[in-house]
């Protein structure tokens, strides 16, 4: 069966549109909801994604491999006796998908339920008597390599290993513990520990069990509704309404809530920390290790009961609207029961932010500017909400107070996020200029530009990127390296995500009081984003000037590891310059650093240790005898504290904060604490290091010039 689309749309009509607008649907039961949901998702993929899939036989096959993959990766709760019962959905899927039929899921939900009630039955069972350690025995831990259990005598058999290598596991670190002199553990026999140790492992089953019990038809059905959309490319995903709302927290770094975290653990709901600056903060009653038992809403005189609700059903009824009141009943550690009302109010989530500190390397590089950007977030819901290029503006701003001789900006890990304000952000180095290319299905490619003549720092700029520097990272950082405006350092290539992606609200022409409504949201690629030299970052990334060996330097880390990830692609390049900094002394500043490299004893270690990474990476088949695995552990042990004693404070490093940032970080003890974490890590930063010598070598020579901030404009010969 094949959904037909021929309608393409700009953003703005993406935006504000639906495929289906002004359609209605009468009051309709649970089936009928699920069937709608189902039609519009692949309706709206196949209208709006970038590359839409061809739904056949084909599409069915790979939908039904990737949903057994997804309910039963571990092969824990499924045999192949009960697939062959599933066999004939293979080909039918795309059919059941058109007609907004759930027999096939409907079925696998039957046997999930019966592969938990049997695995119900043998953990505590296998775990009710001692395991042999001295038996020769090998567990695979890579389910691509792992069959499903031929028949139940099978399933039980992969149950007794994997438990057994979970007490294994966990024996090995209580006797290396009791070796090393633990009080808590000396003087026990080998036999006690290992007790201690299913006993242990038994809880940890036990509450597994419970957190599956409580998931919902909505949860599975997710499961099976993403291994449909993960087929046209690995970031596109369906959402459920709350699952959404948890997405644009992480986007915006705010909620409206009470500035709490929260665990669930066994029936209740535990405090596990309590935001600084948030509403909680600063009411002063609610602690970490509280229990959250009950909550009400003011002026209401229900009270609800939360114990052994799940975590994030307890969740929504804590959050809520700036200005509005939750009471929780809560029970201290002490044992004390009591009332605690908290006025809801924006938190922020600081440590999403953009941070800087001054760096001083006596003889080498001083008063050095740097920026640690975790994500490029922005608040789209908010008037006046925070984004990451306001907030670097700012930073660059503090910076230059300080006349820094440098900056670096310090991408490393940086996933991504909004596109809007990556162009502003690298337009802060340039006159102005293209940024990116952004091209839709069966468009022409848009030019996202920097209209905005003025430079706000025209000094030396570092960029540092790893395998994890993604999306919005690389087109910073490609731009950058385009224009000749930065170096480029980091590990041998960014992870490669070169698509853009836009959310599509399932609900969007239905009434607002449909009985059908929500059915969440669909996260698809509508765009491809491509540098201005006209190649694409998808796949293959932004691979920097000067690369820097990382743990990952053998293995395939980023889009690369997806089956489904978007091919590689380049349009026509667009005419670009600047006359800012020149980078005309690149070679001479890459050829020093890889020297520097070549001969650094923790490099050349980082690369030792990413081969033995590579290895383990490849072994996943672990012995189950305890002799053995101890030898291995050991051996490990050896080479990972040995590699890790390199890294120390690098000796005359000098890290401070700017003074404009001292009120907030003294403000609180836990913002005290994360901040002096965080100078004594880059204290110990080897990669910071060798960027500090880039940076002088960059400086150095007559191939980089300093220019007066606003004068610079684009070169338009």
């Amino acid at each position: 069966m094949k959904f037909k689309g021929s309608f393409f749309f700009s953003f703005i009509a993406l935006l504000g549109m639906a495929i289906l607008v002004g359609f209605y649907a009468p009051p309709v039961d649970n089936t009928e909801k699920e069937a709608m949901l189902m039609h519009r998702m692949i309706g709206g993929l196949n209208q709006l994604h970038y590359k839409p899939v061809e739904v056949n036989d084909e599409f069915s096959k790979r939908v039904f491999k990737d949903y057994l993959d997804r309910i039963d990766g571990g092969r824990r709760w499924i045999t192949q006796e009960q697939l062959a019962e599933l066999a004939p959905f293979k080909a039918l899927l795309d059919d059941e998908a058109a007609a907004g039929s759930y027999q096939f899921f409907d079925k696998s939900l039957g046997m999930l339920d019966v592969g938990i009630a049997k695995a119900k039955t043998y953990y505590p069972e296998i775990l009710s008597k001692p395991f042999d350690f001295t038996k020769s025995e090998n567990l695979e831990l890579d389910f691509e390599k792992k069959e499903f259990a031929k028949n139940d005598a099978e399933l039980k058999e992969y149950w007794e290993k994997s438990l057994k290598y979970d007490v294994m596991t966990k024996l090995a670190g209580k006797l290396r513990g009791q070796k090393d002199g633990d009080e808590k553990l000396v003087g026990k026999t080998e036999s006690e520990l290992e007790a201690d140790v299913r006993k242990a492992v038994l809880k940890n089953y036990d509450d597994l069990f419970k957190r599956i019990d409580k998931l919902k038809r909505s949860d599975r059905l997710s499961d099976y509704l993403n291994s449909i959309a993960s087929l046209y490319d690995p970031h596109t995903v369906y959402f459920e309404p709350k699952d959404k709302e948890d997405f644009d927290i992480r986007m915006s770094g705010t909620l409206e809530g009470i500035g709490a975290q929260l665990r669930g653990e066994d029936d209740y709901t535990k405090v596990m920390r309590i935001i600084p600056g948030g509403p909680a903060w600063k009411q002063k009653e609610l602690e970490a290790n509280d229990l959250i038992m009950k909550v009400r809403q003011d002026g209401e005189e229900k009270v609800l009961d939360v114990n052994g609700m799940r975590l994030d059903e307890v969740v929504t009824h804590i959050r809520g609207k700036k200005g509005t009141k939750v009471i929780l009943t809560v029970k201290k550690e002490n044992g004390e029961i009591k009332e605690i009302p908290i006025i809801r109010d924006v938190v922020v989530y600081e440590e999403s932010y953009a941070k800087s500190m001054i760096l001083d390397y006596p003889g080498k590089m001083e008063n050095v500017g740097y920026i640690k950007l975790p994500q490029f977030y922005a608040d789209f819901n908010r008037r006046g909400g925070r984004s990451s290029a306001t907030d670097i503006g700012k930073e660059i701003e503090k910076l230059k107070e300080q006349n820094v001789n440098g900056i670096i900006l310090d991408l490393r890990n940086n996933g991504g996020g909004s596109l809007r304000d990556v162009q502003r952000m690298t337009g802060y180095f340039i006159e102005e200029g293209p940024i990116v290319q952004v091209k839709s299905r069966g468009r022409d490619p848009e030019i996202l530009e920097d209209g905005d003549s003025r430079v706000q720092y025209d000094g030396p700029l570092i960029v540092m990127v790893n395998s994890f520097s993604a999306s919005a990272s690389e087109i910073l950082a490609a731009a950058l390296q385009d224009y000749g405006r930065a170096i480029i350092v980091g590990s041998k290539s960014t992870f490669g995500k070169g698509t853009v992606q836009r959310f599509f609200d399932l609900d969007r022409g239905l009434p607002s009081n449909s009985d059908i409504t929500p059915l969440g949201e669909v996260k698809l690629t509508i765009q491809k984003f491509y540098r201005v030299n006209g190649g694409s970052t998808q796949l293959k990334g932004v691979v920097p000037d000067i690369i820097i060996p990382d743990r990952y330097h053998y293995i395939d880390v980023g889009e690369r590891e997806h089956e489904n990830a978007m091919p590689w692609t380049e349009i026509k390049p667009v005419e670009y310059s600047q006359n800012v900094v020149s980078l005309d002394n690149l070679p001479a500043v890459k050829k020093a650093s890889e020297a520097r490299i070549a001969k650094s004893e923790i490099f050349n270690a980082v690369l030792e240790n990413a081969k033995r990474l590579k290895e383990q990476s490849d072994d996943t088949n672990y012995t189950l005898k305890l002799s053995e695995f101890q030898a291995d552990q050991a051996e490990r042990k050896e080479a990972g504290d040995k590699f890790t004693e390199l890294f120390k404070p690098i000796e005359g490093l000098s890290v401070k904060n700017l003074a404009a940032d001292m009120e907030n970080i003294t403000m609180d003890t836990t913002k005290i604490a994360s901040n002096e974490e965080w100078m004594e890590n880059i204290k110990e930063d080897a990669y910071l290091e060798e960027v500090l010598h880039i940076m002088r070598d960059m400086t150095v020579t007559s191939g980089s010039r300093a220019v007066v901030p606003g004068t610079r404009r684009r070169n338009k010969e």
